[in-house]
């Protein structure tokens, strides 16, 4: 891989969940060597520091245009901030790599990738879906809907950040490690033009089989954002995430599966989330969070 200038963004946001924590997921993977692991592989790395995000004990706007969806206010105006420092680093020609903070940091992340003018496929590796509505979700966690934001299917307020409308087309997004879904989010995802890779899948055809599905179901595209949740790998691997979720990935198939998607010399941004040190061990999740990044951005045994 040819050596690339990598800005890193923290969004130490837990707004769009109910867990508190992995607002300081972005301090775990900095602690765990992230910038010197990619300075060895020849990238040039820039840390821009954390975007501000306000804590949930702060916000008395819970209810304020709620609609369905917890801290509806401070999410949409969170995500509006990622994107305009996204924005940025797109314009700029660099590789975006966010640190997590909540999933739902993704609507602002993609909105940026879709502003472009090029065609953004994204790759979502993740134990959830990430497909429900104010209407459908159980609990109106934001960090549930993202998918659905970004395919025009939400409140304005996070579907309009950065230009009114859909970021995303179905046909945009595949999803790997699936296993957890809501029982309404499981209907309107069947009856998506989204690709699903399950567990089963990754079961019954190997990791390298789906990996290049997915990359074929990229074909299209000019470039790939990974948005990469931590509970998609198995929870013996990687503990430290608020919503673990048993029989996922193992630690040699999300390798597998980063170094793959990398060969394809598409993916130009990545969101890393999820991670909570307050469940981790020995800060295991965030150490192999950068494993994986490394890999993503030309790691090899050789």
């Amino acid at each position: 891989m040819e050596p690339l200038t990598i800005r890193v963004i923290g969004v130490p946001m837990d707004l769009g969940q109910s867990r508190r924590g992995v607002d300081m997921g972005p301090s775990a993977v900095r602690y765990a060597g992230l910038q010197s692991r990619l300075a060895r592989l020849g990238h040039v790395v820039r840390d821009e520091g954390n975007l501000h995000v306000p804590a949930p004990e702060q916000d008395i706007e819970d209810a304020e245009g709620g609609e369905g969806a917890r801290r509806l206010g401070p999410v949409a105006r969170v995500c509006q901030a990622v994107y305009d420092q996204a924005r940025g680093c797109v314009e700029a020609g660099d590789f975006a790599l966010f640190l997590g903070g909540d999933h739902s940091m993704s609507i602002g992340t993609v909105s940026a990738l879709a502003c472009t003018g090029q065609r953004v496929g994204m790759i979502w590796i993740d134990a959830h879906g990430d497909f429900n509505t104010p209407a459908t979700s159980p609990s109106g966690n934001v960090h549930g809907m993202p998918v659905a934001v970004l395919v025009g299917d939400g409140p304005a307020a996070l579907v309009d950040i950065g230009s009114p409308g859909a970021k995303l087309q179905p046909s945009d997004i595949v999803q790997v490690g699936i296993r957890d879904l809501d029982a309404a989010e499981r209907i309107r995802l069947s009856e998506s033009a989204i690709d699903v890779f399950t567990m089963r899948h990754v079961d019954e055809m190997g990791i390298a089989h789906v990996a290049r599905q997915a990359l074929d179901r990229m074909r299209h595209v000019d470039r790939i954002h990974v948005s990469l949740d931590m509970d998609s790998l198995d929870p013996d691997d990687a503990p430290g995430v608020g919503t673990p979720v048993p029989g996922g990935l193992t630690y040699r198939e999300a390798h597998l599966l980063m170094e793959i998607l990398s060969d394809s010399g598409k993916v130009r941004s990545l969101d890393l989330v999820e991670i909570n040190p307050i469940l981790d061990t020995h800060n295991r999740t965030a150490e192999l969070a950068v494993d994986l990044v490394a890999s993503l951005l030309g790691q090899r045994i050789f």
